[in-house]
């Protein structure tokens, strides 16, 4: 249970739903109730499939390149604590990754779930490079399993908080999503944190005391 609770969490302060809930609205307004609930569902299934894809396979992917896994933590930790600080000062892009070709484009069409919403809004290479030093971390069957339900609570959580986007937006406001990313941001900020000091940690045994 530890395992899913600090999983959860991880992955929830990375991902940060709540923050893509403007967006979600500006991409969805012309829509009606139903074609929101699907687009809400098929982003909540992507992102799913794109973490425990790369969850498990990740791994094989860095071998393949003979990337450490301490140089994953240490390029997953700054990107994470990049979008924390950008979280926390306020200047988090709200585009996160869409350039004005591609926003003009989703604009035009129906399907949305899959790009940009699951990609690269909310499954992006913070999320990836923490799901594959996590996946190192742990052995146990139980531990995957435990892993597992933690992205699938995830994706879940992912699809209530869009399918409540409207909803949401008009009870919090725009100060009030702020207010949440900043304290997420925090959060997000000392989970970059944790993992480059593990990183650095584990490098300096290796070379140093071994």
């Amino acid at each position: 249970m530890d395992v899913f609770i600090y999983l959860f969490a991880a992955l929830f302060s990375v991902l940060n739903p709540i923050g893509t809930v403007p967006i979600f609205v500006g991409l969805t307004h012309d829509d009606n109730e139903k074609e929101r609930s699907r687009i809400s569902l098929w982003t909540a299934i992507d992102v799913f499939l794109i973490l425990i894809i790369t969850y498990f396979v990740g791994q094989y992917v860095l071998t393949f390149f003979g990337i450490s896994i301490d140089a994953l933590r240490i390029a997953g930790g700054l990107i994470i604590v990049s979008s924390g600080f950008s979280l926390l000062s306020g200047k988090f892009s709200k585009r996160r990754g869409i350039n004005k070709k591609v926003e003009n484009d989703v604009q035009q069409r129906n399907d949305i779930a899959l790009t940009p919403l699951a990609i690269p809004m909310l499954a992006g290479p913070g999320s990836m490079s923490l799901l594959i030093a996590y996946f190192q971390e742990r052995t146990e069957i139980t531990d995957h399993i435990f892993s597992s339900l933690a992205i699938l609570a995830v994706s879940i959580a992912i699809f209530l908080i869009l399918r409540s986007a409207h909803y949401l937006a008009k009870i919090l406001g725009a100060s009030g999503i702020v207010a949440i990313s900043r304290i997420v941001g925090f959060i997000v900020i000392a989970i970059g944190i944790q993992y480059i000091v593990s990183a650095v940690v584990s490098i300096l045994n290796d070379n140093i005391f071994n």
